[in-house]
């Protein structure tokens, strides 16, 4: 009935509707223009531009509790929640005063503070697997270290990574990866030496032979098998418990160490991350969003006698000038301190879950092509998926073309999303049940829009 994304078919759809009225973008036009001159493709991270929906990129201002503001004044109900690390929402209050209190003593120091132990000390309390972990900038250099230090432990060179996942923009990873290559159509970057690609290994998600296999076609070479804890950058890949356990068990059956990334996952899913949700133990694991509070920040733990091997105490040298930050710091400790209160992922997980699962009837009872794929506070809408989505093979990119008509939609109608069909979407502590029917109304009539006369 619904077959493949027409275009043609879609807009002549569209023309005979009465739509929403569009919003304003005159401002955030001027600043794109600007910006053009400034950055390539007038952005400083490309799934910024807009390219895979309609218009410009909006140009925000401000952010309060579960809203945010463009140049143009137009207010969203946010469920981007800057990719996931507002997990309490914008400006929330102990955490602006927490920055605040941190500024006025200093911004950096380039030297050991409390509250870097303060902050791992959080880490480490709720995540047993982490007995020694090393503060960094970015989740990207999370990964980046992370992957240093599996081939320094175990003296092999090879990485097995899998279809679709994205750790960051290191040279050696950027293959076959998601987030905003798989937006662009694209599965590797330029500027990647082939050598590089060779000392990475692609399996595809929700496949255990594969993953046996190469260790059986390259033996005694796989220094470490790395996945997202669940993969939400190239769709929401939700992997069965018993994949990931048995995932465990071929890494520790061949040497291989498991790192388990979870810059978007950790402390998101609950204290214990996507670790706690599959009950396995990583090797080693990174962080990111989250544990910042919304500064930047990136971290990446284990146990003692891997960590063992980072210098001064080993020979693998990673270092980096704002390391350890106090500002993010602080933004952090605020943020983990809120979220280790009592039924804090209880409520916010159980809102979430209720917030997918009403859309997910609203479209089933239309037989539109949509599935809701979600899990704690992470969703993402998977158009044109007629049962469960494991792996990145299974996304028809032409139900991208859906994505463009809903993004707009949703922005006319006050919701924001980010401008990805790929990208996953965020509900915080903040989105109040007031607010999230709200949203609802503007996605049931953005999914009829979508979906009219197919």
């Amino acid at each position: 009935m619904f077959g493949l994304f027409n275009k043609e078919k879609r807009e002549d759809a569209y023309s005979t509707m009465t739509v929403q009225q569009e919003i304003s973008r005159s401002r955030s036009d001027e600043l794109f223009e600007q910006a053009k001159k400034c950055f390539p493709g007038g952005v400083n991270s490309p799934v910024r531009a807009f390219k895979s929906v309609e218009g410009v990129p909006l140009f925000i201002k401000k952010g309060e509790g579960c809203h945010i503001w463009d140049e143009d004044d137009n207010q969203f109900i946010d469920f981007c929640c800057s990719w996931g690390p507002l997990i309490l929402g914008h400006n929330h209050q102990a955490i602006r005063e927490s920055i605040i209190e941190a500024v006025s003593l200093g911004t950096t120091f380039g030297a050991p503070t409390r509250l870097e132990n303060e902050l791992a000390e959080l880490i480490r309390k709720h995540n047993p697997h982490v007995e020694k972990l090393r503060f960094v900038s970015s989740g990207t250099e999370a990964v980046m270290s992370a992957i240093r230090l599996a081939r320094g432990f175990t003296g092999r060179d090879k990485i097995l990574k899998f279809e679709g996942c994205y750790h960051g923009h290191a040279d050696s990873l950027l293959v076959k990866a998601g987030s905003g290559l798989v937006t662009f159509g694209e599965t590797t970057s330029a500027g990647v030496p082939e050598a590089f690609a060779r000392e990475t290994i692609v399996a595809p998600l929700n496949n255990m032979e594969a993953v046996k296999q190469a260790f059986k076609d390259h033996p005694d070479e796989i220094a470490a098998v790395i996945i997202e804890g669940i993969p939400a950058n190239n769709g929401l890949l939700i992997q069965e418990a018993g994949y990931m356990q048995e995932l465990r068990e071929c890494c520790t059956q061949h040497n291989a160490l498991l790192i388990l990334d979870e810059v978007i996952t950790g402390f998101r899913l609950g204290m214990d991350g996507a670790a706690g949700y599959y009950d396995i133990r990583p090797d080693l694991v990174t962080y990111g969003k989250v544990i910042g509070g919304g500064m930047p920040v990136g971290c990446y733990g284990g146990s003692a006698e891997v960590m063992g091997k980072i210098s001064p105490d080993g020979p693998v040298y990673q270092a980096g000038t704002l390391s350890g930050n106090p500002v993010a710091m602080a933004a952090g400790i605020a943020q983990l301190k809120v979220l280790q209160g009592n039924n804090f992922y209880k409520n916010l997980n159980s809102k979430a879950e209720e917030f997918a699962a009403s859309i997910e009837r609203f479209a089933d009872a239309r037989n539109y092509p949509l599935k809701i794929q979600s899990v704690g506070s992470l969703f993402w809408f998977a158009f044109a998926a007629p049962s469960p989505i494991r792996a990145a093979a299974e996304i028809d990119p032409a139900s991208m073309g859906f994505f463009k008509i809903f993004h707009r939609e949703l922005l006319n109608r006050g919701v924001y999303l980010g401008p990805s069909g790929y990208e996953v979407g965020f509900v915080s502590a903040a989105h109040s049940k007031v607010e999230l029917e709200k949203a609802k109304r503007a996605i049931f009539e953005a999914l009829e829009i979508t979906f009219k006369k197919q």
